[in-house]
């Protein structure tokens, strides 16, 4: 028996819960009328619509593969707009390959990452900023991220785009009607207050902008990179900071011959916090190796903490890891062991130690002095940290972004501008050009105006059975 009666869109099987044993596991079919594979997966018995049905689950031959809930969904009324039908069994991961071999031998073809939802955009059921929050939900590193996700699975970034694109639609019917009537010409948009409506897309670009750099610090989180000649204490700091031991603290330089990962979270903000090998000249290969992957480290952060011990102060190892930093790194100097140094735990911005006569031994913006070993002064450099990156805290305002989003509104930001100026200058052919790219940009968005290829990288990024 084959079911997959429709070869532009088959039907796709997958099992959606995680890999591995559980108490229950769930296979996910979606494809054009499946009553009939539903049918052959119980024995006969026909579901009914959104209603559970408790069944066992067999073979070709009618033997028992496993016994659990058939849920059935028909087209339009389910998630990807289609015929869906989820077989709630036991975990074990031989049962559902089982159950799942069984869906294929039925006429369904094992579906690629992210198809499901893919299904569900290409139907109309989500948009393309609802089908990424999707995936975004899953890979929440906070309850803040989790909680964006899902105001954005719901429309709420969607909406706020919609209505700036609406926003920009109606200026360019202004813009166009000129064009169809040149004999109105620039005195029609004055009397439109057109000007005034460009003005106004482009305060509310800029704060849509702002929103969504901070809501891709949410996504993404911050990466961190502890440097320092060795033994300064970058260890110490790495297990006060994640409050666990989860590198080697000794007193013998070159105990760290790698980079060791550590996440928290502060302010709902996900914090990448990498520790280096001390970077010294080495004949040792595994900690030359180490220190390569420290450049590699640095290459890709947001912020460098270079730890100084100020009874050292720039030593000839610590002035050669400034000098090997990327120039557009942000810094923040630390100075640690503050319980053996007697310096007063605090935190001291770059101005006001050019005021007082005092330099700090790096080009860093602020300079914290702490204790790794007691935790005095460790809060200081958590907000030191959140205010590097003008993390604002969590609002109701807040959309959970990714990259591509910030790409397409900083074009069409451009490009509001550049409207702006042809306005001015009564360029009206112009104007309406660049309005037109700028809604094309925020049509990326939502994926009114999105390429396959683009499609193809964003679902492909998603977890099989989603």
């Amino acid at each position: 028996m084959n079911t997959s009666v429709n070869p532009v869109n088959p039907t796709i099987a997958a099992v959606a819960t995680a890999p591995g044993r559980g108490g229950v596991g769930v296979i996910r079919l979606s494809g054009h009328q499946l009553l009939p594979l539903a049918q052959a997966l119980s024995g006969g018995k026909t579901p009914k619509p959104r209603t559970a049905l408790y069944t066992d689950f067999v073979d070709e031959h009618g033997q028992i593969l496993d016994n659990g809930l058939l849920l059935y969904f028909a087209a339009p009324a389910s998630f990807t707009g289609e015929d869906v039908i989820e077989l709630q069994g036991h975990g074990g991961p031989v049962v559902l390959n089982m159950l799942l071999q069984r869906c294929l031998q039925l006429g369904a073809r094992l579906a690629q990452p992210g198809e499901f939802t893919k299904r569900a955009f290409l139907n109309n059921k989500l948009d393309l900023a609802q089908a990424e929050s999707v995936a975004d939900l899953i890979d929440a590193a906070s309850q803040s991220a989790a909680r964006m996700a899902v105001r954005s699975l719901k429309g709420a970034f969607s909406r706020h785009i919609h209505q700036l694109l609406e926003g920009l639609i109606n200026l360019r019917m202004l813009v166009e009607a000129t064009l169809d009537f040149p004999e109105e010409d620039i005195d029609f948009l004055e009397a439109a207050n057109a000007q005034d409506k460009l003005a106004n897309l482009q305060t509310q670009i800029q704060q849509t902008l702002l929103q969504a750099q901070q809501g891709v610090l949410l996504r993404e989180g911050m990466k961190v990179v502890l440097v320092g000649a060795p033994n300064v204490g970058k260890s110490s700091l790495l297990n006060a900071l994640a409050g666990d031991d989860v590198a080697i603290v000794t007193d013998i330089a070159g105990t760290t011959r790698d980079t060791v990962r550590e996440q928290i979270t502060l302010d709902g903000v996900p914090i990448h916090i990498i520790d280096t090998a001390g970077l010294r000249e080495t004949e040792d290969t595994v900690e030359r190796i180490g220190m390569e992957r420290s450049q590699q480290a640095l290459l890709q952060a947001d912020i460098a903490l270079i730890l100084i011990d100020p009874r050292e102060g720039m030593n000839a190892a610590t002035q050669h890891i400034l000098q090997s930093l990327p120039p557009q790194l942000k810094k923040i100097e630390i100075h640690n062991k503050s319980d053996l140094t007697g310096e007063a735990v605090a935190e001291v911005s770059r101005e006001t130690l050019v005021t007082s006569g005092q330099t700090l031994f790096s080009d860093a913006d602020d300079l914290i002095s702490l204790s790794a070993k007691t935790g005095d002064g460790l809060d200081l450099l958590q907000q030191a940290l959140l205010k590097q990156i003008n993390w604002q805290g969590e609002s109701e305002g807040l959309f959970l972004a990714r990259s591509r989003h910030l790409h397409a509104l900083e074009v069409a930001q451009q490009q509001l501008n550049a409207a702006a100026v042809e306005c001015q200058q009564q360029q009206i052919e112009l104007m309406a050009e660049h309005l037109r790219l700028a809604q094309n940009a925020l049509g990326e968005i939502t994926g009114e105006f999105s390429a396959d290829d683009l499609l193809g990288v964003i679902f492909s990024r998603f977890c099989i059975g989603k």
